[in-house]
């Protein structure tokens, strides 16, 4: 079994969603670890987030499943039932198509580091996002375009 050099991966910082939809999510980092060890069946990312960056806006996904668990830090979990603070050991799981948008926010002075594991499904998955103008429609490929919830695009 290879072993995965984390400090030979270029960190990733930032978001791919349009602006303003970006900004909340500027101050997050990760490393593609699944991308560095081949896999190609499910992600796997190792995720910073510093003080007051958001994981990505509140989201579901239609037909990927998603799994994170807390390694360090207490970041505040928000989805469709509230909000609660996560602990390191805590995990979270968010089957495909559930419809409960969620995501995490880092309130306090320290950094949060996750590990989120998910499907690769992005040619039958769409992103749904409730709390803003935004939504990432599959498209029978990989390389998806964000919209507004008019269809139009960014």
């Amino acid at each position: 079994m290879p072993v995965i050099n984390q400090k030979a991966i270029t960190p990733k910082t930032g978001s791919t969603y349009p602006a303003p939809f970006d900004t909340p999510c500027i101050a997050r980092s990760n490393l593609k670890l699944g991308d560095a060890g081949g896999l190609t069946q499910f992600g796997a990312n190792m995720v910073t987030l510093s003080p007051g960056a958001w994981s990505s806006q509140r989201h579901y996904h239609t037909a990927e499943d998603e799994f994170v668990y807390i390694i360090s830090g207490r970041p505040t979990f928000i989805d469709d039932n509230g909000r609660r603070i996560l602990t390191p050991g805590d995990c979270t799981a968010h089957p495909a198509g559930d419809g409960n948008g969620h995501h995490m926010i880092n309130e306090t002075e320290h950094d949060v580091l996750y590990l989120v594991i998910g499907s690769r499904r992005s040619e039958i998955d769409s992103g749904i996002y409730p709390d803003v103008d935004l939504h990432i429609p599959a498209n029978g490929t990989a390389d998806r375009v964000y919209k507004n919830k008019k269809g139009e695009a960014y």
